[in-house]
């Protein structure tokens, strides 16, 4: 059996300033660093075979922090990247709502009609997760696996595990830094165990 223990990346400063990122990067937090730890304490006793990662900063960090002092290989698979926000990236989220009014709504709103300004769909988007999924899936047909890759990304990989039209892509829940979701996968079929779960926050050092 393969399981998918899927996450976001820590906090960074840019989430906190609300910027976009996509394939633009920023530092962890204090509070980034800290959920990764926390996570990674979650998880010590589960074996992990090997992580896939997106190539950010961010992300590897993140995945660092996760494996702490154990030697699981990192793999940086290029299609775990963000989606390409285009001229969005680096701008304040109300920046972006008052320059592109009709994206913005559409982007968190009506997900099937947003036109990027020099990125990507989310059917361009969700097409890089299926890609990184089916080769996770054909190169490794049992064991766990720890993907560490963006917020859109795995809601695109909830997308085509359930199954939903690309308009439900921002059904709840929300995708926390860190939060963590587990999903076996039988061939074509999928079972989620967990999504989105933060329990890992409540840890106390």
């Amino acid at each position: 059996m393969l399981t998918l223990y899927i996450t976001r990346h820590g906090e960074t400063e840019w989430n906190t300033q609300k910027r976009m990122q996509g394939w633009q990067d920023s530092e962890l937090t204090e509070s980034g660093i800290n959920n990764a730890v926390y996570l990674g304490k979650s998880l010590k006793d589960t074996p992990i075979d090997i992580v896939f990662s997106s190539p950010s900063n961010r992300t590897l960090k993140t995945a660092s922090l996760i494996c702490a002092d154990r030697n699981i290989p990192i793999i940086i698979d290029e299609n775990l990247k963000e989606m390409n926000m285009g001229v969005w990236e680096g701008e304040t989220q109300s920046s972006i709502k008052e320059n592109h009014p009709v994206e913005f709504h559409h982007f968190w709103n009506a997900p099937q009609h947003f036109t990027p300004v020099g990125g990507e769909t989310f059917l361009e988007t969700r097409d890089r997760a299926l890609k990184a999924l089916n080769r996770i899936k054909e190169d490794y047909h049992s064991g766990n696996i720890l993907i560490v890759t963006h917020s859109v990304i795995i809601k695109c990989f909830i997308s085509i595990i359930k199954n939903q039209s690309i308009e439900k892509i921002w059904d709840p829940p929300y995708i926390h830094d860190t939060s963590l979701t587990i999903v076996e996968a039988h061939g074509k079929k999928y079972k989620i165990l967990l999504e989105g779960d933060i329990s890992h926050k409540e840890v106390v050092l």
